[in-house]
């Protein structure tokens, strides 16, 4: 039967588990992109840190001219080109340094069914991919972290034996309503912005009224100081 499969782990945990910064970081993205835990993310972090440091090494071997780095470059940045990571023609390794994990992420085929209007929400799009709702091309796929080539990219779309692949099925959203991730992020961040705004002139309208309160009580102080009480007044008129 040959021997066990033992796999190996596709990730690597960060250092300092307690971050707090890093922490939320990490929350906005899950919640950006419909991921199922912080371990989809941390695959998609070592991906791109393998992807960066072959590029730094091969940076330095193409210095001195090496032939067998030069054909390992070209092949890196067609791979990359082929998975819609960087531009067919005119990439270069200073490119490849720039990506970040998030283009890694818009890759993913759970985030391309849901830009293209397959489901409402990202987590929608990830349930229609597990339960076989959707393909690439004739081809069943129900992994939602699967990187779609550019080739692919058009392919995207209801299976054919799903229910959800009749156009008057009550499921299938509006292409109209549905916005990419980005998108939704932005709009978050003004309406908190209107929130606090909203909230900043209560505490002075208040403080200002307090003040005027205050300005009334001194002058109605100053004016009973002036105005000599009415029982001495009359006693003076009558003397």
């Amino acid at each position: 039967m040959g021997d066990p499969k033992f796999s190996r782990r596709k990730y690597d945990k960060p250092t300092f588990p307690w971050e707090g910064d890093r922490i939320q970081a990490e929350n906005e993205l899950i919640k950006k992109y419909g991921l199922k835990n912080k371990k989809e993310l941390w695959k998609a972090q070592s991906m791109l840190r393998n992807i960066r440091q072959r590029s730094r090494i091969l940076q330095a071997k193409v210095r001195y001219e090496d032939q067998q780095a030069e054909k390992e470059k070209d092949e890196l940045l067609k791979k990359l080109g082929s998975l819609g990571l960087l531009p067919l023609e005119g990439a270069t390794l200073n490119d490849v340094l720039a990506l970040d994990v998030e283009a890694i992420l818009s890759r993913r085929l759970q985030t391309l069914a849901y830009v293209k209007g397959l489901a409402y929400t990202p987590k929608q799009a990830r349930q229609m991919i597990v339960h076989g709702h959707t393909s690439i091309g004739e081809r069943k796929v129900t992994v939602p972290g699967y990187l779609v080539k550019r080739d692919e990219e058009n392919m995207i779309k209801y299976s054919p034996n799903s229910p959800l692949a009749h156009d008057l099925h009550p499921a299938r959203p509006d292409v109209e309503k549905i916005q990419p991730p980005s998108e939704e992020v932005k709009e978050e961040k003004e309406e908190e912005k209107e929130e606090e705004k909203a909230k900043e002139p209560e505490p002075k309208k208040a403080e200002e009224g307090e003040e005027e309160a205050e300005k009334d009580e001194v002058e109605e102080e100053n004016e009973s100081e002036e105005s000599p009480p009415p029982e001495k007044e009359s006693a003076k008129e009558e003397k």
